[in-house]
């Protein structure tokens, strides 16, 4: 039987994809493998910092050295955005971006007959269709990602992501409920729903009354999906009248992931994000009265064009006032093609460096405190299959880490819990 590995660099998207690829190959009679002795080797790539580039040439050279027969392929956002640059790489027989993944048995079989390069990227600026790639079946039988939309036209003045994916496409949302049944017949408990601008869902869509919460309403309805959760969310959004009808989902689950990217207004205003702090402010205030106990988790770029000292101090301010439960902290990376990549008053390493640590020990204390303040409460953890050291790992609804002592009858199954210490990021219930 053929064999085809997968290696994933970047979001839950891409997991999602590659998850949907996988299948596809399957079904054409590949059998998936770990090992670098395989027949196919597909690389699904980030772009979304300089970092991301380098890992996935990286690893491109690692297949290439450990498997001088493989078909590689190299899809994604990385190649979306260089395919020029993927196809001068040594050893790459298949270039795919964010489109066509449908053909990539097809076009990797006829690279492999053909001994020729196949490079099928093209223009996504105007593309309006959302690719339907579905899941069955995942690794992990408790959780799991749908993607309901494609691509963002938020165009963030630091971000290369719009040019990668293109603009909103909202996939219909009868496939998303049809989705969410299979996954649920096939005992998933819970559903993350996931894509490149979650929030923006149902904007293109000639029904503008079908927007996001009606996703979440219509897969609240499924008696077999225990929880419901979001990748992410926009603050403009989360108003009132949404978190009325959130709050009326039960299996909604309480962790909100918002993206601030900075808690000065200046910068933000020359991110071209759509919201300022007082906003952003008055949306986490909202949130907490309907869902107490929530998890706030934030991104925040440091190093910004322009961000002085000043408007780090104001950064480290305003994660004081919110208290985010968890701050993914990125060092600004200047991508060609951006608009920030032009602005002047581009920040020394050093100095990203630098506000990156404080702000990294910042988090490191709120999330401590957000984990300690669970302990001796009780709280509701859905157990995952896997043994882990003696271990058996869940999350809360607010995705706290839960471990306890590995018992396999716990495997998939919602259990009230009550915690007693923390260590480090995990809590550890008897």
């Amino acid at each position: 039987m053929k064999k085809v590995k997968f290696s994933t660099l970047g979001c839950k998207v891409n997991q999602y994809e590659t998850e949907a690829m996988a299948e596809l190959f399957v079904k054409n009679g590949y059998e998936i493998t770990e090992d670098y002795n395989c027949d196919v080797f597909v690389l699904n790539t980030c772009t979304v910092t300089n970092l991301s580039d380098r890992k996935s040439r990286q690893q491109i050279s690692k297949i290439r050295s450990e498997n001088s027969d493989a078909i590689i392929a190299v899809v994604g956002c990385y190649s979306q955005v260089s395919p020029d640059e993927i196809e001068n790489i040594e050893g790459v027989n298949v270039i795919l971006g964010t489109k066509y993944r449908k053909e990539i048995v097809e076009l990797c079989e006829l690279a492999k007959s053909s001994n020729k390069i196949i490079n099928k990227v093209e223009n996504i600026g105007k593309n309006r269709e959302f690719e339907e790639l579905t899941i069955n079946t995942e690794h992990s039988m408790t959780r799991a990602y749908i993607k309901i939309q494609e691509g963002c036209s938020q165009f963030c003045s630091y971000c290369i992501i719009p040019y990668a994916r293109g603009p909103i496409r909202s996939r219909n949302i009868r496939d998303i409920v049809l989705e969410a049944k299979r996954l649920a017949d096939n005992g998933f408990k819970e559903i993350v729903l996931t894509g490149i601008h979650v929030a923006s869902y149902g904007k293109d869509l000639e029904n503008d009354d079908i927007g996001l919460i009606d996703v979440i309403e219509d897969i609240g309805q499924i008696d077999k999906i225990k929880r419901i959760r979001l990748s992410s969310l926009e603050p403009r959004i989360v108003d009132k009248q949404f978190l009325d009808r959130l709050s009326k989902v039960e299996q909604f689950c309480d962790h909100f992931h918002l993206s601030l990217q900075s808690g000065s207004d200046s910068i933000l205003q020359s991110m071209n994000r759509k919201y300022d702090t007082n906003l952003y402010e008055k949306t986490i205030n909202l949130i907490r009265k309907y869902y107490p106990n929530a998890a706030i988790t934030t991104d925040i770029i440091v190093g910004f064009p322009g961000e002085t000292d000043e408007d780090f101090e104001k950064t480290l301010d305003f994660v004081d006032k919110i208290q985010f439960s968890k701050i993914h902290v990125f060092k600004y990376s200047n991508r060609k093609g951006t608009v920030a990549s032009k602005m002047k008053n581009q920040v020394s390493g050093v100095v990203k460096k630098e506000r990156s640590k404080l702000l990294i020990e910042k988090s490191k204390y709120y999330t401590d405190k957000f984990l300690d303040n669970m302990l001796n409460e009780p709280i509701k953890v859905l157990f995952e299959s896997k043994n882990d050291d003696g271990y058996i790992k869940g999350y809360t609804t607010n995705y706290i880490r839960v471990k306890r002592e590995y018992n396999p009858n716990l495997s998939n199954k919602i259990i009230d819990v009550v915690c007693n210490r923390r260590e480090n990021e995990e809590l550890v219930c008897e």
